[in-house]
């Protein structure tokens, strides 16, 4: 049996993956993967994922420079979420999130309302051209 035929993919043919800061265990996005992007990420020893708004497969820092660096690949005990321990790379090392920011998870929820905690490190506007 493909180490790929392991997975359980949605009805779509898709994986919930979560990428994890090698080092400082920070979980730094969500996303999914399909068969393909697994199965390059794992060949290339970069993360590259499903866009399901494009339709088609995203290299992680394709436009922004935000590159993955993937060290490890892990299956969940019910072999239906993939970790990817990273190394955040590009020109501005560790930024992750689109917003500019370390990690994708930078709101908390505070008095009944989700509050940015964490700091724009770039302004996405000179990110994304």
């Amino acid at each position: 049996m493909n180490w790929l035929d392991e997975v359980k993919w949605d009805a779509q043919g898709l994986v919930p993956v979560i990428a994890q800061e090698q080092g400082s265990n920070d979980v730094l996005m969500f996303a999914w993967m399909n068969r393909e992007a697994l199965e390059k990420t794992a060949e290339l020893g970069r993360g590259v994922y499903y866009s399901r708004s494009r339709q088609r497969l995203w290299f992680k820092g394709e436009e922004s420079g935000h590159v993955q660096q993937v060290h490890e690949i892990r299956l969940d005990c019910d072999n239906d979420v993939v970790l990817l321990k990273v190394t955040q790379l590009g020109h501005e090392p560790g930024i992750a999130c689109h917003t500019g920011r370390h990690s994708c998870f930078f709101s908390v929820l505070k008095d009944g309302a989700w509050t940015p905690v964490d700091p724009v490190l770039k302004d996405p506007e000179s990110i994304y051209s």
